[in-house]
Protein backbone atom coordinates (compact mmCIF):
# COMPACT_ATOMS: atom_id res chain seq x y z
CA UNK A 1 0.00 0.00 0.00
CA UNK A 2 1.37 3.68 -0.75
CA UNK A 3 2.07 5.32 2.08
CA UNK A 4 0.38 8.92 1.24
CA UNK A 5 2.68 10.52 3.56
CA UNK A 6 5.27 9.56 2.07
CA UNK A 7 3.72 10.82 -1.15
CA UNK A 8 2.96 14.33 0.24
CA UNK A 9 6.87 14.43 1.08
CA UNK A 10 7.82 13.66 -2.33
CA UNK A 11 5.76 15.85 -4.01
CA UNK A 12 6.60 18.61 -1.34
CA UNK A 13 10.31 18.85 -2.08
CA UNK A 14 9.38 18.51 -6.05
CA UNK A 15 7.55 21.45 -5.86
CA UNK A 16 10.30 23.26 -3.68
CA UNK A 17 13.02 22.59 -6.28
CA UNK A 18 11.03 23.34 -9.29
CA UNK A 19 7.99 25.26 -8.22
CA UNK A 20 7.24 26.22 -12.19
CA UNK A 21 6.04 22.41 -12.74
CA UNK A 22 2.22 23.27 -11.25
CA UNK A 23 2.44 27.04 -11.35
CA UNK A 24 4.60 29.60 -13.37
CA UNK A 25 4.50 33.15 -12.09
CA UNK A 26 7.11 35.12 -14.67
CA UNK A 27 9.16 35.10 -17.39
CA UNK A 28 11.96 33.24 -16.02
CA UNK A 29 9.50 30.28 -14.61
CA UNK A 30 8.42 29.63 -18.38
CA UNK A 31 12.19 29.56 -19.69
CA UNK A 32 13.38 26.62 -16.90
CA UNK A 33 9.37 25.14 -17.72
CA UNK A 34 10.57 24.61 -21.60
CA UNK A 35 14.03 23.82 -21.22
CA UNK A 36 12.39 20.45 -18.93
CA UNK A 37 9.73 20.14 -21.57
CA UNK A 38 12.19 19.75 -24.34
CA UNK A 39 13.93 17.34 -21.96
CA UNK A 40 11.29 15.32 -20.94
CA UNK A 41 10.60 14.43 -24.56
CA UNK A 42 13.00 12.49 -25.18
CA UNK A 43 11.82 10.23 -23.30
CA UNK A 44 8.19 10.85 -23.88
CA UNK A 45 6.36 7.40 -22.94
CA UNK A 46 8.04 7.37 -19.20
CA UNK A 47 7.91 11.31 -18.74
CA UNK A 48 4.30 11.11 -19.71
CA UNK A 49 2.64 12.11 -16.12
CA UNK A 50 5.23 14.95 -15.54
CA UNK A 51 4.49 15.98 -19.34
CA UNK A 52 1.04 16.08 -18.07
CA UNK A 53 1.69 17.96 -15.47
CA UNK A 54 4.18 20.83 -17.23
CA UNK A 55 1.79 21.32 -19.88
CA UNK A 56 -0.98 22.82 -18.02
CA UNK A 57 1.28 25.15 -16.45
CA UNK A 58 3.07 26.35 -19.56
CA UNK A 59 -0.52 26.74 -21.30
CA UNK A 60 -1.94 28.44 -18.56
CA UNK A 61 1.21 30.40 -18.76
CA UNK A 62 0.96 31.34 -22.14
CA UNK A 63 -3.19 32.55 -22.13
CA UNK A 64 -2.38 34.75 -19.72
CA UNK A 65 0.77 36.42 -20.13
CA UNK A 66 0.76 40.01 -21.73
CA UNK A 67 3.50 38.66 -23.95
CA UNK A 68 1.08 36.30 -25.43
CA UNK A 69 -1.82 38.29 -25.63
CA UNK A 70 -1.57 39.57 -29.43
CA UNK A 71 0.06 36.00 -30.53
CA UNK A 72 -2.82 34.08 -28.78
CA UNK A 73 -5.55 36.75 -30.30
CA UNK A 74 -3.97 36.12 -34.04
CA UNK A 75 -3.90 32.03 -33.55
CA UNK A 76 -7.46 31.92 -32.25
CA UNK A 77 -8.53 33.12 -35.70
CA UNK A 78 -6.59 30.39 -37.71
CA UNK A 79 -8.31 26.95 -38.62
CA UNK A 80 -7.11 23.61 -37.58
CA UNK A 81 -4.94 21.64 -39.94
CA UNK A 82 -3.67 19.33 -36.72
CA UNK A 83 -5.07 16.29 -38.90
CA UNK A 84 -3.13 17.06 -42.22
CA UNK A 85 -0.62 17.08 -40.39
CA UNK A 86 -0.63 13.81 -38.62
CA UNK A 87 -1.52 12.29 -41.47
CA UNK A 88 1.39 13.64 -43.64
CA UNK A 89 3.63 12.29 -40.22
CA UNK A 90 2.34 9.08 -40.36
CA UNK A 91 2.91 8.68 -44.33
CA UNK A 92 6.73 9.91 -44.12
CA UNK A 93 7.07 7.91 -41.23
CA UNK A 94 8.10 11.41 -39.23
CA UNK A 95 8.82 11.79 -35.57
CA UNK A 96 7.77 15.06 -34.04
CA UNK A 97 11.77 15.53 -33.69
CA UNK A 98 12.00 15.30 -37.47
CA UNK A 99 10.00 18.85 -37.97
CA UNK A 100 12.48 20.74 -36.27
CA UNK A 101 13.25 23.26 -39.55
CA UNK A 102 9.50 23.73 -39.78
CA UNK A 103 7.83 24.03 -36.67
CA UNK A 104 10.40 24.04 -34.33
CA UNK A 105 11.28 21.91 -30.82
CA UNK A 106 9.93 18.39 -29.98
CA UNK A 107 7.92 19.98 -27.15
CA UNK A 108 6.32 22.49 -29.76
CA UNK A 109 5.27 19.41 -32.29
CA UNK A 110 3.80 17.08 -29.51
CA UNK A 111 1.87 20.47 -27.92
CA UNK A 112 0.05 21.01 -31.37
CA UNK A 113 -0.39 17.52 -32.06
CA UNK A 114 -2.47 17.50 -28.78
CA UNK A 115 -4.13 20.58 -29.65
CA UNK A 116 -2.74 22.87 -27.17
CA UNK A 117 -1.17 25.32 -29.37
CA UNK A 118 -2.32 26.11 -33.01
CA UNK A 119 0.13 26.04 -36.28
CA UNK A 120 1.32 29.49 -36.95
CA UNK A 121 1.15 30.65 -40.74
CA UNK A 122 4.88 30.46 -40.78
CA UNK A 123 4.36 26.71 -39.56
CA UNK A 124 1.95 25.80 -42.48
CA UNK A 125 3.97 27.62 -44.84
CA UNK A 126 7.17 25.66 -43.81
CA UNK A 127 5.04 22.50 -44.11
CA UNK A 128 3.71 23.10 -47.39
CA UNK A 129 7.30 23.71 -48.45
CA UNK A 130 8.71 20.55 -46.94
CA UNK A 131 5.75 18.33 -48.52
CA UNK A 132 4.97 19.79 -51.30
CA UNK A 133 1.31 20.70 -50.46
CA UNK A 134 -0.74 23.80 -50.83
CA UNK A 135 -0.54 26.02 -47.63
CA UNK A 136 -4.59 25.74 -47.98
CA UNK A 137 -4.45 21.88 -47.05
CA UNK A 138 -3.74 22.88 -43.51
CA UNK A 139 -6.22 25.58 -43.51
CA UNK A 140 -9.25 23.26 -44.08
CA UNK A 141 -11.43 23.13 -41.75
Amino acid sequence: MTSLTAVKAKAAALFEEAPFLAHIDNQQDYQHALALMDQLIEDYDASQPLIDILSVAIEHWEDRAEAFSEFNTRIASLPDGVAVLRTLMDQHQLKAGDLREEIGGKSLVSMILNHKRKLTLEHINALAKRFQVSPALFLAK
